[in-house]
């Protein structure tokens, strides 16, 4: 099996590789309509230990955080601003961390700086913390459910959405983004959510669109399966750059999945 080519995602999506262009202007368009932003919130001494956070017109009913993905080495908070749309509108305010990116960090570093970030942002906003993740992201905040990872408002967290998760990063050895990820034996078992028995059994609701990569979908299966914790919704219709846009929408079904 060539697993390049089973984890590549731009390839096989039509016009793939202009989503990103397409996110940064959806992103900055929405920062430019909606002016109620705190931007550039400090959880750390690093540069890119920053959050910025999206607040409704109302007192905010909880706190809903975005964590972005990129195979943890690429993209930043203010590539996604957009998503905070439908949570916003629901009057949740909508954290959006960056995080140190590989090969400055590794992975497991990663899964601690974004812990801190979820701490930081609740320590700003009262409620209910509702936790979603995009491919990478999906990864992270499942990896909040563990109980290895140091997370003081754990008991807060009312919904994990992994969506299009990586579980188990065990096949990413094989990739050649290893070269930069430097996942070995040790820290793919440890970071490997799908594989982890020590959790909180927060309610989770794994995402993935039908029209995916199979590897995808089995990372999403495999997570679903191995969680009782955890519902399995395959969105119809839907790849890996185009299942996250329903977060914009108030209405769709992924918000009302999300906040429930």
């Amino acid at each position: 099996m060539n697993f390049d080519i089973a984890y590549a995602n731009a390839d096989f999506i039509p016009n793939g590789k202009d989503f990103p262009t397409k996110w940064q202007k959806m992103a900055a368009d929405f920062r430019r309509t909606h002016k109620n932003l705190r931007l550039d919130v400090a959880y750390g001494e690093e540069d890119a230990k920053r959050f910025d956070l999206v607040l409704p017109e109302t007192p905010p009913k909880g706190l809903a955080a975005f964590v972005h993905g990129g195979y943890w080495m690429a993209f930043g908070r203010r590539d996604w601003t957009h998503l905070a749309a439908g949570a916003v509108a629901r009057g949740y305010a909508v954290a959006l961390p960056s995080y140190p990116l590989a090969p400055e960090a590794r992975i497991g570093e990663i899964t601690k700086a974004v812990a801190s970030a979820i701490d930081a942002a609740a320590s700003v906003v009262a409620g209910p913390i509702y936790l979603l993740g995009h491919s990478a992201g999906g990864h992270l905040v499942a990896r909040m459910n563990c109980l290895d990872v140091d997370l003081a408002c754990r008991d807060r967290i009312a919904r994990i959405m992994p969506i299009s998760p990586l579980s188990d990063l065990h096949p990413l050895m094989q990739t050649t983004m290893n070269e930069t990820l430097h996942i070995d034996e040790a820290e793919a078992q440890a970071e490997s959510s799908a594989l982890n028995d020590g959790r909180a059994g927060i309610p989770t609701t794994v995402w993935v669109g039908a029209d995916e990569r199979p590897a995808f979908l089995d990372q999403a299966r495999d997570l679903a399966l191995a969680w009782p914790e955890a519902d399995l919704v395959i969105a119809p219709d839907r790849h890996h750059f185009d299942v996250i846009e329903p977060l914009s929408d108030p209405d769709s079904d992924m918000n009302a999945a999300l906040l429930c």
